[in-house]
């Protein structure tokens, strides 16, 4: 129970019996499923397993309004969150043991203090939700997109290698890696951001004004960005959307912000790009 409360691994015996309780024909079903597990080779699937056993053997996964979160759904949100850490350690995700599924979108209360220091209270619609210390929160549906790098799993699950760190400021832990220097990071993170932002205001600005920038005739100028434009809201969000855009559909990415793909390479110890190659 002690392990439980502190959100710490199963050990390697629950690990091991979680795998073996895996149906090699519901893996299969998993990985056809999502393009981006069916491009890994023999060694990264059977590593992705080992990963995903760990996950499923760690975590409670539990479905919210009255939703049944079927072996399925389990085992497809396990995989997804397992790639960030195909080569890493799993004790990046300890800390906490609960994913909460809801059917669709969940609506969370928010507040923000604009310039003028007013605080302004109001309800948004979630696609998913990770909380510091606490359990990290999933709508079914929005699983399901997969337009552009679209992945609010990997979202969310970087949010949380983000929050290992001490605190959610888009650098992730980086004691494992001794190459990669947190002052080279801030700076190719903060450079790439302001690339990025200036893209989307371009982007913007290009649009008729009689074309609503919120309507689905807008799709085709933001479709010339390289990330989803969320990814500009600031530093936490562009490290989360770029970590999506890299497992899914790395090659804009590679092609808009060289350096910032780099070490997002270099962090996650996975070349993508030449996988889809």
């Amino acid at each position: 129970m002690l392990r439980w409360l502190k959100g710490r691994g199963a050990r390697p015996s629950e690990v091991a019996e979680m795998q073996a309780r895996i149906a090699p024909q519901l893996w299969r079903q998993v990985l056809d499923a999502y393009p981006f597990l069916a491009a890994l080779n023999a060694d990264e699937t059977a590593q992705l397993l080992a990963r995903s056993a760990w996950l499923l053997a760690s975590k409670t996964i539990n479905g919210a309004q009255g939703l049944e979160v079927s072996d399925f759904m389990r085992l497809s949100i396990a995989a997804q969150a397992s790639l960030p850490i195909l080569n890493l350690s799993p004790e990046l995700y300890e800390g906490w043991d609960e994913i909460i599924v809801y059917p669709a979108s969940f609506r969370i209360p928010r507040t923000r203090q604009d310039e003028d220091g007013v605080v302004h209270e109001f309800i948004e619609d979630a696609a998913g939700e990770a909380w510091e210390g606490g359990p990290l929160v999933l709508s079914w549906e929005d699983t399901q997109l997969s337009d552009g790098g679209f992945n609010v799993i990997i979202h969310e699950f970087a949010h949380k290698l983000d929050l290992r760190s001490g605190m959610a400021d888009g650098m992730p832990a980086l004691s494992a890696h001794p190459d990669l220097k947190p002052q080279v990071w801030r700076r190719v993170l903060d450079d790439s951001l302001d690339r990025f932002i200036a893209a989307l205001e371009a982007v913007e600005a290009a649009i008729p004004p009689d074309v609503d920038p919120e309507s689905e005739e807008a799709d085709a100028w933001y479709g010339q960005l390289p990330l989803d434009p969320y990814a500009a809201t600031d530093e936490v969000e562009f490290f989360a959307v770029s970590s999506e855009h890299f497992f899914v559909d790395p090659a804009p990415l590679h092609q808009a912000l060289p350096e910032w793909h780099a070490l997002l390479r270099a962090y996650y110890r996975q070349d993508t790009l030449g996988r889809y190659a």
